[in-house]
């Protein structure tokens, strides 16, 4: 027995072949894991394109990592939250950020009076584009500076807002309405409504207070390549936003005529001028 004990023993450890399942086992974990943290990678860039986009919710729903997500361009991340821009930052006058006149539109929007004077809900700010936003100058009708911030809204197309804002506080609203926008027969149309921009209260007929910030707006056809306003010695050439004509300038005299407006096509040819124009009211009240 002494002799058999020696027979019957377990095999050596074969440990070559231990050793090499053991590194293809590690190799195996590693790339496991690898793996689930490209998961864990991916799956929030997934999920933010899906709620940010056709998923209904805003962009802020979810954190994108910022190594995994592009991000948002500046007129996207307007559009989302508020207004959009006016197409030129001229249009922005008077020092006024377009983050402050977005402020001054959802403030006007918001108040209670609008209601009553719109005869509706005016909508919300992201409904609109701002197209000019100036400083107003108080009168007797209304005492206090402040600004106007004018929107027009995406739709119904040429239905436009002037606010009035004075210390963070809605002063007044205007609506009007371009219907048909423009025709062939008027390439240009002002904004018959939008004379609290170029002129002051009745009260103060004859001894407005000066200087004074003035504005015009008004529709233009596709055709329109260029306006041109001129008012109480003031000279300006508009901003095309839109179908909109956007023009400013700042009136040092008392002036008892409306602003001057003419429009030109792309080859310069004059194709509108509010002088013939029988709808436009060239003499102030």
């Amino acid at each position: 027995m002494t002799d058999d004990a020696y027979t019957i023993h377990p095999s050596p450890a074969p440990y070559p072949a231990i050793r090499r399942r053991g590194v293809a086992e590690r190799r195996r974990r590693v790339a496991a894991v690898g793996a689930a943290l490209a998961a864990i990678v991916t799956v929030p860039a997934a999920a933010y394109a899906v709620v940010g986009g056709n998923g209904g919710g805003g962009a802020d729903t979810a954190t994108p990592m910022s190594s995994v997500s592009a991000p948002q361009s500046a007129s996207a991340a307007a559009s989302a939250s508020g207004p959009a821009r006016p197409a030129t930052d001229g249009q922005l006058l008077d020092g006024i950020t377009f983050d402050e006149a977005t402020k001054a539109l959802q403030e006007c929007l918001t108040a209670e009076h609008v209601a009553r004077v719109v005869g509706k809900d005016a909508g919300k700010a992201e409904n609109y584009r701002i197209i000019l936003a100036a400083k107003s100058t108080g009168d007797s009708n209304s005492p206090g500076d402040g600004v106007h911030v004018v929107g027009v809204a995406q739709r119904p197309a040429g239905f436009r807002v002037i606010c009035d804002v004075k210390d963070g506080v809605s002063a007044g609203i205007s609506t009007s309405t371009q219907d048909g926008l423009t025709s062939a027969a008027r390439p240009v149309v002002p904004d018959d409504n939008a004379g609290g921009l170029y002129r002051q209260s009745l009260i103060d007929k004859g001894r407005w207070k000066l200087p004074y910030r003035w504005a015009s707006i008004g529709t233009v056809d596709p055709s329109v390549a260029e306006v041109t306003v001129s008012y109480g010695g003031s000279d300006a050439t508009a901003a095309l936003d839109h179908g909109w004509f956007v023009a400013a300038g700042i009136l040092n005299q008392q002036v008892t005529r409306a602003p001057h407006i003419k429009g030109f096509d792309a080859a310069g040819k004059q194709v509108y001028d509010s002088d013939t124009d029988r709808t436009y009211d060239k003499t102030l009240p």
